[in-house]
């Protein structure tokens, strides 16, 4: 993935929700209404706070209706408050 030109301020992070699977475990394939909104993703950059504990690439799980969602050069993208980050997955 190239250098993302966004700097989070603060304690803000700025996260790329990661895909979700778009057929069930009895292998019927949903369509993009009927998926859920995304609660894992990638951690592409962090703020500047000394107190945020989390690190660019870091897999996490975050809280489902949090942050501001917007499209920057064709990518989804997420930012939220290092706070609303409930989980890093290993």
């Amino acid at each position: 993935m190239a250098k993302i030109n966004i700097q989070p301020l603060g304690t803000r992070i700025l996260i790329r929700p990661l895909a979700q699977e778009s057929k069930t475990t009895s292998g019927l394939y949903l369509p993009e209404s009927a998926k859920e909104k995304p609660q894992t993703g990638e951690v592409v950059a962090i703020g500047d706070d000394e107190s945020i504990k989390l690190k660019v690439k870091d897999k996490v799980l975050f809280a489902k209706y949090s942050g501001a969602e917007f499209k920057f050069e064709n990518m989804e993208y997420l930012l939220l408050e290092a706070n609303d980050v409930l989980a890093r997955l290993n």
